[in-house]
């Protein structure tokens, strides 16, 4: 299954945000694209199975 996740930069705050309408209850921040992409890897599945 697809999920659709937006990852946009906060200049303001110097981090990436990771959002999405597919997975209720994801809002994620990091000052790396790289440890935002990992944490995504296991609050994902942990929050689709929550819901």
């Amino acid at each position: 299954m697809e999920y659709k996740i937006d990852l946009t930069w906060d200049s303001e705050a110097s981090v990436w945000v990771a959002t999405s309408d597919d997975v209720p209850g994801l809002v994620l921040e990091s000052g790396s694209f790289d440890a935002l992409i990992e944490r995504l890897k296991y609050t994902v599945p942990e929050l689709l199975e929550l819901n």
